[in-house]
């Protein structure tokens, strides 16, 4: 995630706090001044930093706090607090007016910043919540522009207008909004041009369409991995035509992820969205608490039921448990539980929503070679399905065939083959354990 170089320095300034007995004013001042140094790396707005250490400052070195049983962790929990609130301290939700009446949604942004895949992207979830979305493609100057929204559209289900031919955005809204009333759609996603850089001529069209059609929403989208100039955009979009909220793309990527903790504060828009993936599904509500939580260390367990619900098929799971249960754990379900681990964004993805991983998390990504799972998969595809099914099968001769098939050196597939019966033991240890923890998990099973 982007904010991994962030929360390991938080982390390790908090782990100094905690170790101490008793606080003094001078602990929570230099405390402050590495916090300070971390989120200016992380390309946090300087004038948020300040204001950020500040108030945390004014609050930590309260008597409330100083004289406590565990200062260290009451200055954490004001760390936190700080952090929701400068991100905008609720969830705030999409303005979607109600379904028999047409809600217009223009996204906006520059180019490259994932507007279109975005479009799609929240497109997929509208429909899944039984909105019926239609997008209109008005990007007329970029090359394949509609022919990507329509491929994407495709992807999700979501029918895409266009106006053959045209090259006048503010015609092809009008008459998809004739399209999405005609066809009784209730959603109608404006996806419209953008630039390399803000200028005036993509302005002016973004203002024709708004006094075209009832605009209900301007959501802009933007590159998490351009850093402060992010902000600087949203900026200057919300000066010349205005925003309701804001996407943020490519949060997952290798970047510093200031944007997210400066954008509410410099522009007073909320994030609505962030970006976690380069799959159509991944997109995530943007919820400060959990994201403040994520950046602390200290995991995202809503988050990560809301994903796995989202993304496992619970009549798999269900059926996965039964076998666990009985011990009948098999390659088929080896299989299984890696699809369903990349459809919830990985291995990465995950431990960074589990409370506790904290600084474990790079040395356990690290354990985990994505290449050594690549070569495990091949080995499993090289058996019959009727090897699969039943691992009892596996013999010398059988192990040898697959050896070849897989084109992997017989050590690999005895390695693999010792490591998964070793797993299979310990399935057997499992039932007693999900008795304990069904009803903690919100009555959602794991198949992992």
């Amino acid at each position: 995630m982007a904010f991994d170089s962030l929360t390991d320095k938080l982390q390790n300034v908090f782990k100094n706090l905690r170790s101490k007995g008793r606080l003094t004013e001078a602990d929570v001042k230099a405390a402050l001044k590495e916090v300070k140094m971390a989120l200016l790396e992380a390309d946090v707005n300087f004038k948020v930093v300040r204001k950020f250490t500040k108030t945390v400052e004014e609050q930590a070195i309260g008597q409330d706090v100083m004289n406590g049983l565990n200062p260290g962790q009451m200055v954490v929990k004001i760390v936190h607090d700080e952090l929701v609130s400068l991100m905008g301290s609720e969830m705030t939700e999409l303005p979607l007016k109600p379904a028999s009446e047409l809600t217009i949604l223009m996204m906006i942004g520059l180019q490259g910043a994932g507007k279109t895949t975005t479009t799609a992207k929240l497109a997929g979830q509208l429909k899944a919540k039984g909105r019926k979305v239609l997008l209109a493609a008005c990007d007329v100057y970029r090359p394949g522009a509609i022919k990507q929204l329509q491929v994407v559209g495709e992807k999700q289900g979501v029918p895409v207008f266009t106006v053959e031919g045209s090259r006048e955005p503010v015609k092809i809204a009008q008459a998809a909004v004739k399209e999405a009333k005609d066809t009784g759609a209730s959603v109608l996603m404006i996806d419209t041009a953008g630039r390399l850089q803000i200028d005036e001529s993509m302005m002016n069209e973004l203002e024709a369409i708004q006094n075209a059609v009832p605009v209900t929403a301007n959501l802009l989208v933007v590159d998490a991995m351009t850093g402060q100039e992010a902000v600087n955009v949203a900026k200057a979009f919300e000066e010349k035509v205005g925003i309701t909220g804001v996407i943020l793309t490519k949060l997952d990527g290798d970047t510093r992820g200031g944007a997210a903790l400066s954008i509410k504060t410099i522009c007073g828009k909320p994030i609505l969205y962030v970006g976690m993936g380069e799959k159509l599904s991944d997109l995530e509500p943007f919820h400060p608490d959990r994201m403040a939580s994520r950046i602390l260390g200290m995991g995202d367990v809503l988050s990560l039921i809301e994903k796995a619900q989202a993304t496992i098929d619970e009549e798999k799971a269900r059926e996965m448990e039964r076998r666990v249960r009985k011990a009948q754990f098999t390659y088929n379900d080896y299989i299984d539980s890696m699809t369903q681990m990349r459809k919830m964004g990985g291995i990465g993805s995950v431990l960074g929503m589990i409370p506790g991983i904290g600084t474990k998390k790079k040395e356990i990504e690290g354990m985990i070679d994505e290449k050594d799972l690549a070569r495990k998969e091949a080995i499993i595809y090289s058996m019959t399905p009727a090897e699969r099914n039943n691992p009892d099968l596996m013999n010398l001769s059988r192990k040898k065939r697959i050896a070849a098939g897989a084109g992997i050196p017989m050590q690999e597939v005895n390695a693999f083959i010792k490591q998964f019966e070793q797993t299979r033991k310990m399935m057997k240890q499992i039932p007693g354990m999900m008795k304990g923890m069904r009803g903690k998990r919100g009555g959602f099973n794991f198949p992992f």
